[in-house]
């Protein structure tokens, strides 16, 4: 079973299974440590999880607090600092008891130091930092984006270098070819705002919230629970958001506008007071759906057609991924999977719990690097935080100077 399992890492980095590199993965995976602690603070959630050599998820433990920032109206970043401050000691200790370890059976702490709010990353750093020197283990450092890429390969082994990825979230929106554990090339990303940020505004000032089914979800669950109940969703026109440019960046500030330009004209219509909610509105949530999968299929439709004129993804094995928070809206993810069968590209998602922020990817993410010796630190005084930070090489500007025509698909997905 363990000589399986190398086989199938080998395969899944784009190596040969030669003799000499099946031994080199046999030597790591039989170190004399057996696992990896990962720990993820970037934003709003206290992740952590254990992993061994094997990939084999021994433990994890999500601390959420969407409830407090749902009533807060948004996330606070000083509450959401108090928030991990409380929980990442409670967080760690209930991941070692649920893998029956402790500290001292350690590998290694991976933990996010890159991008996300500052006052957040910062407790999982001195947290990391604490434990390290506690129990004289080296850190990981890892960032948020490339380990939501990254975990997909923990599920499916037949995930190999290169694939294109699409990231998804509250937070973030970009396209990027990931070339290996640490080489991306960036091809396109968001100018202004996120997704997941957009839906959330937008379903806040719609007032889904006064809805009872939808009081404890995020926005973007709300809208597209609405959206399945639409009747007439085509009554609203939404624009697609950079249309006229030939690159595969992104931007949502122009489709929010609309749609909240649309809402008011029917609150308008409609004399709606205080806490009321437009009749129309899950046509206006399903519309709002139908707008961002289409902007996200045209970015990607070029991003593959990019890919195929410079040799990027071998024409044998053409692979996409998606992940992020937002990836786990199914009718986006239906379309996305609509374009890449018309496209002949395999498409993959993490199992749901695992494209939202956790620390199961981040233990993963370490252990890849642990496999092939990179960025293992023992000096921690030269690890810090960073809140804005670039994903790999940059190609954007070379995707701009393609000037690639793209004539959108037609993709019709039922609500």
């Amino acid at each position: 079973m363990i000589a399986l399992r190398i086989k199938c890492l080998i395969k899944a980095s784009g190596l040969k299974c030669t003799k000499s590199t099946f031994n080199n993965y046999k030597n790591r995976t039989n170190r004399n440590y057996s696992c990896l602690l990962g720990i993820e603070t970037s934003c709003d959630d206290t992740g952590c999880a254990i992993i061994n050599d094997r990939g084999e998820i021994l433990a994890e433990t999500l601390q959420s607090q969407n409830l407090m920032h749902l009533r807060n109206g948004g996330i606070i970043p000083d509450v959401a600092q108090d928030l991990h401050r409380k929980y990442i000691e409670p967080t760690v200790h209930k991941t070692l008891q649920g893998a029956n370890i402790s500290m001292s059976d350690i590998t290694a702490i991976a933990v996010t130091l890159e991008p996300g709010l500052p006052l957040s990353l910062a407790i999982g750093m001195k947290y990391a930092k604490h434990l390290a020197k506690n129990f004289k283990k080296p850190i990981i450092p890892i960032h948020h984006m490339e380990a939501h890429a990254l975990v997909a390969r923990m599920e499916h082994d037949n995930i190999s270098f290169p694939f294109l990825t699409l990231l998804i979230s509250g937070g973030h929106c970009l396209l990027a070819v990931v070339q290996d554990v640490n080489k991306f090339l960036l091809l396109g990303e968001s100018i202004d705002c996120a997704p997941g940020e957009v839906f959330d505004k937008i379903a806040r000032r719609m007032k889904l919230r006064n809805i009872p089914e939808y009081s404890q979800l995020c926005g973007g669950q709300a809208i597209e629970i609405a959206a399945s109940k639409a009747t007439n969703p085509h009554i609203f026109k939404l624009p697609l958001p950079l249309a006229e440019y030939k690159d595969c960046n992104f931007s949502f500030n122009g489709l929010k506008t609309s749609v909240l330009y649309h809402l008011f004209k029917k609150e308008r219509f409609h004399n709606i007071d205080a806490d009321k909610l437009i009749p129309e509105v899950n046509d206006l949530c399903a519309a709002t759906l139908m707008a961002t999968s289409r902007h996200l299929l045209h970015r990607t439709q070029r991003a593959m057609e990019f890919c195929h004129q410079n040799n990027l993804i071998p024409e044998n094995k053409k692979q996409f991924v998606v992940s992020g928070g937002v990836a786990c809206n199914n009718y986006i993810f239906n379309a996305l999977t609509m374009l890449c069968n018309e496209l002949e590209y395999n498409i993959f998602r993490p199992q749901l719990k695992l494209c939202t922020d956790n620390g199961v990817m981040i233990a993963w993410n370490g252990l890849e690097k642990w496999w092939r010796n990179i960025d293992i630190v023992t000096d921690l005084n030269t690890l810090d935080i960073k809140a804005q930070s670039p994903l790999g090489e940059s190609l954007v500007n070379k995707v701009i100077d393609a000037r690639i025509p793209t004539k959108l698909l037609r993709v019709k997905i039922k609500l």
